[in-house]
């Protein structure tokens, strides 16, 4: 989700005020799992929901089908409290309401009998009531109810944050995926409800219409909710691959011409992806996008957009990019961690830099990079080496790196890329998405990784040990800063880091016209510079590192802001 420099825009929307508070342990995604919840399999999810506009309700039903690596007594599950329970079953067996409690949304049913490992459990839970209202979504999770132009309803889910526990039981962790989820999701005729995966048909009676989704391996929050009174765009892509993957655009019908010109994007963005990292992961079911009345999200092969149709000088939709790019970054190689959130957000914004290099050439794509380096500002570490919640890492208050994932993020991935060269830059990045380095359509599958997988993979790819690298990039707050000092006819130059690590970073400075690569194998350099010689460092902009202009530049930027405020 593309939260750093948009987060004023959103919708502040009436009655949320009223609603019992999100415990805790609800509104922070990500919370450690269990033992049990570890040993865990999560096969199938059907999950059948009734929106009710009017009402700004919802009805569930779902059953949930777990395996077992361990011996199992009870089911731990997360469901917002202030969704009330009707019932709970097991294997078709109606619980005693003494055999589940839910207390501060962590629901946890106790089983008729032992669950071994071999065998499978269908857990279904019934319930209803009045979703978590967003107050600024996506920035606040939780539900829009919106109006259309003429006043239809207009509904979609945001929940990264607070986590799919807001409509639907789950185990809100990024490794809590379950295989399949089948949607079943119940609108008032005559609107639309676009779903993840494949479409499966749909159904209507009494004046509802029930719309069935079926998606494989969904990410989290990643199970969306979308209705309205929807227009549909559909087309193929003719992959590099071989394979056809279907085009879909569910939009607003007054917005018919913008849907069209942002529909002609896809097959581009695709070829983009699929030349630079690889095959679609989800090209069997489809590239989708809906238009919702928040800003957008990476919501599985139904990525939510509302940029509403925004023009940049870049010639493309940069939020629709971003969120495109989390197919890659976000629902095939998921974080393991909210710790490792960089993974999705750095890569997903440094594919926009790269699409600019690809679309119109350097000049762009460092222009890209430029707007992306003014706003990082060094308060945490982009990894900590430990458990985090989705809040801790987004919230700077709570000392996690906030916007820096991405922004950060990205430079320092510009900054490896220079580094080992892009052969195996792009090489890393292929085998950290699909866990192979020759990915195919049919021979890979979603995935989890950690920062250290990434390590590890570079390093392979490379050939080198750069655990300095990032030591001080990914483990350090403070960027390496490059100490220059003239004496006479020299020039001398030293890397330091905030830590006293060591930072052997290859170094090019530009004497006039001619430019000298300073190994700087001991984090030291030195270089014959004439009394009357200019010298420019990094003039090719190689390198992520502290400058003083930023700060500077930051500074003043927060003083307009505090003199705007009345």
């Amino acid at each position: 989700m593309q939260r750093i420099a948009i987060a004023a825009l959103g919708l502040l929307l009436a009655g949320c005020a009223s609603q019992p508070a999100l415990t805790d342990y609800t509104v922070n995604s990500g919370a450690q799992r269990s033992p049990g919840q570890q040993a865990l399999t999560f096969d199938y999810a059907d999950l059948g929901l009734r929106i009710d506009p009017d009402s700004r309700s919802l009805r569930g039903d779902a059953t949930l089908t777990f395996g077992t690596r361990a011996p199992l007594d009870r089911i731990e599950l997360d469901l917002d409290r202030n969704l009330p329970i009707d019932a709970i079953s097991v294997d078709g067996r109606a619980l005693a309401a003494g055999q589940w409690r839910n207390p501060d949304g962590k629901l946890t049913i106790t089983l008729p009998q032992r669950l071994e490992p071999g065998r499978h459990v269908k857990v279904r839970v019934t319930y209803h009531g009045e979703p978590h209202v967003a107050k600024r979504a996506p920035w606040d999770g939780g539900f829009v109810w919106a109006r259309t132009p003429d006043g239809q309803p207009w509904v979609a889910s945001a929940v990264e944050g607070e986590g799919c526990d807001l409509f639907w039981p789950c185990i809100d962790h990024p490794m809590g995926k379950p295989d399949v989820v089948d949607e079943h999701i119940t609108v008032p005729a005559p609107l639309v409800a676009a779903g993840n995966g494949v479409a499966l048909g749909m159904t209507e009676a009494n004046g509802w219409r029930t719309w069935h989704w079926r998606a494989r391996h969904p990410s989290t929050y990643g199970v969306a909710i979308n209705v309205g009174p929807y227009a549909e765009l559909d087309g193929e892509y003719h992959s590099r691959y071989g394979n056809v993957i279907p085009l879909r655009l569910w939009y607003l019908p007054h917005n018919k011409a913008h849907a069209q010109a942002l529909f002609a994007e896809f097959p581009q963005m695709l070829d983009f992806f699929e030349s630079t990292i690889g095959p679609y992961p989800f090209g069997d079911e489809k590239m989708g996008v809906v238009e919702t009345p928040h800003k957008g999200m990476e919501h599985q092969t139904i990525n939510a957009y509302g940029n509403k149709y925004a023009k940049t000088p870049y010639g493309y939709d940069d939020l629709l990019q971003h969120e495109f790019a989390h197919e890659w970054f976000g629902n095939q190689l998921t974080n393991a961690d909210w710790d490792d959130m960089w993974l999705h957000e750095g890569l997903g914004s440094y594919m926009q830099p790269l699409y600019m290099q690809y679309l119109h050439g350097d000049q762009e794509y460092y222009a890209a990079l430029m707007q992306q380096r003014t706003s990082i500002r060094n308060k945490a570490p982009l990894v900590s080496g430990k458990h985090k919640r989705e809040e801790d890492v987004y919230d700077l208050k709570r000392g996690g790196p906030g916007g820096d994932i991405y922004t950060k993020g990205s430079l320092v991935l510009h900054t490896l890329r220079g580094l080992i060269g892009d052969d195996a830059f792009f090489r890393a990045v292929r085998e950290l998405v699909y866990g192979r380095p020759d990915p195919r359509p049919g021979n890979f599958a979603p995935r989890y990784a950690t920062t250290p997988d990434f390590i590890a993979i570079v390093k392979r790819a490379s050939g080198r040990d750069l655990d300095w690298f990032f030591q001080a990039y990914m483990y350090q707050a403070a960027l390496p800063e490059l100490v220059a000092r003239r004496h006479a006819d020299t020039l001398d130059l030293t890397w330091k880091t905030a830590a006293g690590t060591p930072f052997p970073m290859p170094l090019d400075v530009r004497v006039g016209t001619r430019i000298v690569t300073l190994p700087m194998a001991d984090g030291h350099g030195s270089i014959a510079l004439p009394p009357d010689a200019t010298y420019t460092l990094d003039p090719h902009s190689k390198i992520l590192r502290r400058e003083e202009r930023f700060e500077i530049f930051q500074r003043y930027q927060e003083q307009l802001r505090k003199q705007a405020k009345p």
